[in-house]
């Protein structure tokens, strides 16, 4: 095998497709274990009784809320490391690897002590109470032990992606769900701890996942003559990087929460509906996703080489692939909308309200395909800030269309189609157009280390 740096993104479209599916299958897989953690926790859970439930389900959104603000921590080591492999500098890579690691060590720490002795009135606040609100409290209390974990694994999962293996973080994540399903199980059952022992055994399968990461990284690093204390000046790169798209995702999720607010104004068949929507639109976003990693190691190690033909080729065919799949994923959900909601419910009135909502998300789903591939072009390329500004543009855009939205008493289908129309469409445009425009020409392109 060549070693990393050697290894180059052929020139041809069909090697091109080759390298491009062998980074994104993997990372496909491993991004769907985060959603499957939770879910075995939920299935375990489940059996204990409503209130054990619904307390683990608002942990469970403290918890994810938490984590999901510091997905930065691979997008912004996954290209610093990718554009120094390009370069052929691996011990600037490792540094920035390292850098990383401490980085998410550091804000793992202090969001477990944040969220542990803070449990309680987090909960409250989010409306638990009486034993719903004790459930809840065990549940983050116990999860913030794993929080360092968490981050560690996302920082080290981005190294990784930098350096092209996405197979690694595949295997890791599916020995670490697997134990983690079999722990939870006996700390729930035979031990008796119920929620809080899901939520431990959640937190030791990541601190698992961590060691051995860690087991793999830390040779590496030392290998390539770096120290293993964590560098200053490096730190601080990471987190401005990291601040950049910390704001871009916070934008977002702040878009996501306005639109399940509006849909609750609609009322309740509105906001089921909604869900069910929103589910097979996040669905879809895990495979797009997997196209947008791919982005960030290809384009951030061919900056990293200098080879600014190649980054053009990598820009038009990932976004070829976007459109084409967003395309392809259209029509499918455009031919199964009328008979996607009976996976969930029963009610033929939601199902019904749902299949007008999944046949917007049809139509927009091109452009779902160019947004998620051209965010991960950019963040490869490093393009951290714009990627916030452009993120708040977007977001300022959106909001009055939600308004609008809201000016009118819509019921049942005529609900989820303008809400979905705002958000599936006018929302995704608006990063689209915000996108679109940075790759124009070739100044977002930044060569070398």
């Amino acid at each position: 095998m060549k070693p990393v740096a050697q290894q180059h993104t052929p020139t041809s479209t069909k090697g091109l497709g080759r390298t491009i599916l062998a980074l994104a299958v993997p990372a496909l897989g491993a991004l769907i274990a985060e959603p499957l953690f939770l879910l075995a926790d939920t299935a375990i859970i489940g059996h204990l009784g409503i209130n054990e439930l619904a307390g683990a389900g608002l942990g469970t959104t403290v918890l994810q809320t938490a984590v999901g603000l510091m997905v930065f921590l691979a997008y912004s080591t996954t290209p610093a490391v990718a554009r120094a492999i390009g370069a052929g500098q691996l011990g600037k890579a490792m540094a920035a690897g390292r850098d990383g690691i401490w980085l998410a060590l550091g804000l793992g720490t202090v969001l477990g002590l944040i969220g542990f002795f803070g449990a309680k009135p987090l909960a409250a606040a989010m409306g638990a109470k009486g034993e719903v609100l004790g459930f809840a409290v065990d549940y983050i209390q116990y999860s913030t032990f794993g929080i360092p974990a968490m981050l560690l694994v996302l920082a080290a999962t981005g190294v990784l992606r930098g350096m092209q293996d996405t197979k690694t973080p595949l295997y890791v994540a599916g020995v670490g769900f697997a134990a983690n399903i079999v722990l939870n199980f006996i700390l729930v059952y035979p031990l008796g701890m119920s929620v809080a022992g899901a939520a431990l055994g959640t937190s030791i399968a990541q601190w698992g996942m961590a060691l051995v990461y860690l087991w793999m990284l830390v040779p590496r690093i030392r290998a390539a003559g770096q120290s293993l204390a964590p560098h200053g000046p490096g730190l601080l790169s990471t987190g401005r990087v990291g601040s950049w798209l910390m704001l871009r995702t916070l934008s977002m999720r702040v878009a996501l929460i306005a639109t399940v607010w509006v849909a609750t104004g609609q009322g309740t068949l509105t906001l089921a509906a909604h869900q069910l929507v929103f589910t097979i639109f996040t669905f879809m976003a895990f495979a797009l996703d997997a196209l947008a990693i791919a982005a960030q190691a290809l384009i951030g190690k061919e900056l990293g080489a200098g080879h600014s033909e190649r980054v053009r080729l990598l820009n038009r065919t990932m976004c070829k692939w976007g459109l084409y799949f967003g395309l392809i994923t259209g029509a499918v959900l455009a031919a199964v909308a009328p008979f996607a909601g009976m996976l969930f419910t029963t009610d033929a009135s939601v199902i019904r309200a749902a299949m007008f909502g999944i046949w917007v998300l049809a139509v927009a789903q091109p452009i779902c395909g160019l947004v998620f591939v051209l965010d991960g072009v950019l963040i490869g390329a490093g393009d951290a800030r714009y990627l916030a500004l452009a993120g708040m543009i977007n977001l300022l855009a959106y909001l009055p269309m939600l308004y609008l939205v809201t000016l009118f008493e819509h019921t049942g289908p005529s609900a989820v189609i303008w809400i979905w129309a705002a958000f599936g469409v006018g929302y995704m445009v608006a990063r689209a157009a915000t996108l679109s425009w940075r790759v124009r020409n070739d100044r977002w392109m930044r060569l070398g280390s």
